[in-house]
């Protein structure tokens, strides 16, 4: 039986989502300790994508298989019980034996929160980078757009030995500024390693008038990661939500 679920999770302590033999703190690895712990099967928890260290997720969609079928509820309720408080399940259900949550995903949107105002705010520090200096909006909702659409992104890809394509499509870059908080959304139908917080820190580079809106085409077409801005802390960073067809993106 063929299982979907959406996970939630705080992402400062661990090594990123996928699992690791030099550490068990994935959130992979806790998630198929927590099956093998209530079911006594060994499985492979298979994320729809897999965020690095530090980085968060109010949406993550994963799925697994179960040789035994189990009640779906209790099945939620005791794998909840055997996960540690920073990563929770929820909106688990049965699922087509084809359903693959990393190959059948659509499209995807992450979000990045940036403190521009000068007030911390302690209590989010997990969750926001704690920038605190005014950014110039308007140049980077500029520079967004010339970022959107289908383009290889090597330029934003922090693995230098990948060998598969570059190419993805952004659909949208939406940038919200509130309170002295900007939240950046990307939505796109895959991202490359490192290519948010890249995306995110060249933006900020804009912001910050180190570079101009026209920079980002030819930033794109050198296909160099050298050409693009810095990588944006882990911490800024949350995966909201994961779509499949048939249902409307953010």
């Amino acid at each position: 039986m063929n299982y979907r679920m959406t996970v939630q999770y705080d992402g400062t302590r661990y090594e990123g989502w996928q699992r690791q033999t030099r550490t068990a703190e994935t959130i992979q690895g806790r998630l198929e300790a927590a099956v093998r712990a209530v079911t006594g099967e060994t499985v492979q928890v298979i994320g729809a994508g897999r965020t690095d260290a530090g980085v968060h997720a109010a949406g993550q969609t994963a799925n697994f298989h179960l040789a035994a079928p189990r009640e779906v509820r209790a099945l939620e309720t005791a794998l909840n019980e055997a996960l540690p408080d920073d990563i929770g399940i929820s909106g688990l259900a049965e699922a087509d034996e084809r359903f693959h949550s990393r190959f059948s995903a659509a499209a995807k949107t992450y979000r990045y929160r940036i403190r521009t105002g000068t007030e911390k705010k302690v209590f989010e520090r997990r969750f926001v980078w704690q920038y605190g200096k005014p950014l110039d909006t308007a140049a980077m909702k500029r520079a967004a757009a010339l970022l959107t659409g289908m383009h290889d992104f090597t330029s934003f890809c922090g693995n230098k030995k990948m060998k598969k394509t570059a190419v993805r499509t952004i659909s949208s870059i939406e940038l919200h500024e509130k309170d002295g908080e900007l939240a950046i959304d990307y939505t796109g139908d895959g991202f490359l390693q490192n290519m948010v917080r890249i995306l995110t820190g060249t933006l900020v580079e804009v912001g910050e008038g180190k570079r101009t809106a026209e920079d980002m085409p030819r930033i794109l077409e050198a296909r160099d990661r050298q050409a693009a801005g810095f990588t944006a802390p882990a911490q800024g960073l949350i995966l909201l939500r994961v779509f499949y067809d048939g249902e409307q993106t953010l």
